[in-house]
C-alpha cells in the first residue's frame, strides 16, 4: 500500500482525475455549445453605452429581482413573443477577466421579466422617472429608488437630459434633476433588451399549458371581445395612470383631453401608433402602437375606453374607420 503513503502520488492522481472530470463535465460541453449555438441573424450587439449599463445593472443587484428568460409556459407569454432559446444568449461574453456574468437570466421574479422590456417600455423619459422613484409611475412598486444616479442643477446645461418629474418632487426649488452618465447607460442597456425575431421559415416553440379561450356567445363579433380597459392597463397606464390624470410635469392627463374628446382621429391614432413629442413640459411618448403591433381593433378598443372613462364623452369609433386612418398614417410616414 505504498501508493497511499506517498502524498506526491496521491496529489498527482487526484489532480489528474479532477482536471480530467472538469474537462469532460464542464469544459468540453461548453465548447460544444459555443460551436453549435450562434446568435440569431438579426441580433444587435450591445453598444458601448449598453455594455456599461449592463455593468451598472449587475453592480446595483438588479439581477436579484429581474429575470431575462421567457420560459415555454403560457404564463410567460406576457414577457415575450416566444419562449427563449440558446441563440438568444449566444452573443453574450464575459464582462471582464474577473467577471463571468455574461448571461443575466436570473432566478427570481420579484419584478417583471426584462427579456423584451426594450419593446414593452422603450420610453427613455418613463424609464428615467421610474429609476428616480418607481412609485411615481407604479404606486404599488416595491423596487428601490436610485436617486444617486441623478444630479440636481439650478440651471441645466444644453446637453443635460432633464428628468420630467411631477412638481411635488421638485419641492418648490428652482431647477431640475438631470440624469447622470450612469443613469443614461443603465437606460441604454434596458432599451437594448429586445427579443430578436426568428428568421423566416423557422417556427418558434409553442407555449405550454395554454389557457382555454372562452368562445364568444352567438351573435357576438370578435370586436366586442377586445377589452379596452385591459389594453389600456397593460400599454398606457404606466404613464397616464389608472385614473387617466397622468403625472403633472411628467406625463399628460387624458381626463378632459381635447385630443381624446375631439374629432381629430388622425392625430389621435397617429399619437398611439407613432408617439408624440410636441410639448416641452412633458416627456416624449414612444411609438407604443407600432412597438406592440396594435391592430385596428386594439386601437379602437383603447380609444373607446379612453373616450368613455374619467368623465370623457368622445364619440365611439369602429375598427373599420380606424383601419382607414392607420393605413393613411402609415402612408404619410413613408412619404
Amino acid at each position: 500500500m505504498e501508493f497511499f503513503d506517498n502524498h506526491k502520488k496521491l496529489f498527482l492522481v487526484s489532480a489528474t482525475l479532477f482536471i480530467g472530470l472538469t474537462c469532460v463535465v464542464a469544459i468540453m460541453p461548453a465548447i460544444h455549445n459555443q460551436q453549435n449555438n450562434h446568435p440569431l441573424p438579426d441580433a444587435i450587439p450591445l453598444s458601448p453605452e449598453a455594455l456599461a449599463g449592463k455593468a451598472i445593472f449587475v453592480a446595483n443587484g438588479c439581477v436579484a429581482c429581474h429575470t431575462q428568460q421567457v420560459r415555454n409556459v403560457e404564463m410567460d407569454k406576457q414577457w415575450g413573443t416566444r419562449p427563449g432559446m440558446a441563440a438568444d444568449y449566444a452573443a453574450n461574453h464575459r464582462m471582464s477577466v474577473w467577471q463571468n456574468t455574461a448571461t443575466l437570466m436570473g432566478t427570481e421574479r420579484t419584478g417583471p421579466d426584462l427579456t423584451d422590456v426594450g419593446n414593452r417600455q422603450p420610453s427613455r423619459d418613463w424609464n428615467l422617472v421610474h429609476l428616480f422613484n418607481p412609485r411615481i409611475v407604479v404606486p404599488e412598486s416595491i423596487m428601490p429608488a436610485y436617486p444617486w444616479l441623478f444630479n440636481w442643477k439650478a440651471a441645466p446645461a444644453t446637453g443635460d437630459v432633464v428628468v420630467n418629474l411631477p412638481a411635488a418632487y421638485l419641492q418648490g426649488k428652482a431647477g431640475k434633476y438631470v440624469a447622470s452618465t450612469e443613469a443614461l447607460q443603465l437606460i441604454a442597456y434596458l432599451q437594448s433588451l429586445k427579443q430578436t425575431p426568428l428568421p423566416e421559415g423557422i417556427t418558434a416553440q409553442e407555449f405550454l399549458y395554454a389557457r382555454k379561450q372562452n368562445q364568444p356567445a352567438a351573435g357576438n363579433s370578435k370586436d366586442e371581445e377586445l377589452d379596452g380597459k385591459t389594453l389600456y392597463t397593460t400599454s398606457c397606464q404606466a404613464c397616464h395612470q389608472a385614473n387617466g390624470e397622468g403625472l403633472p410635469g411628467a406625463f399628460p392627463s387624458l381626463k378632459g383631453s381635447p385630443i381624446v374628446n375631439g374629432d381629430n382621429l388622425e392625430l389621435y391614432v397617429d399619437i398611439i401608433m407613432n408617439g408624440y413629442d410636441a410639448r416641452q413640459e412633458y416627456g416624449v411618448m414612444s411609438a407604443v402602437g407600432t412597438n406592440m403591433g396594435f391592430t385596428e381593433k386594439e386601437v379602437a378598443a383603447i380609444i373607446n375606453y379612453e373616450r368613455s372613462s374619467w368623465g370623457n364623452h368622445g364619440k365611439k369609433v369602429s375598427p373599420a374607420e380606424i383601419k382607414k386612418i392607420m393605413d393613411f398614417v402609415k402612408l404619410k410616414a413613408q412619404q
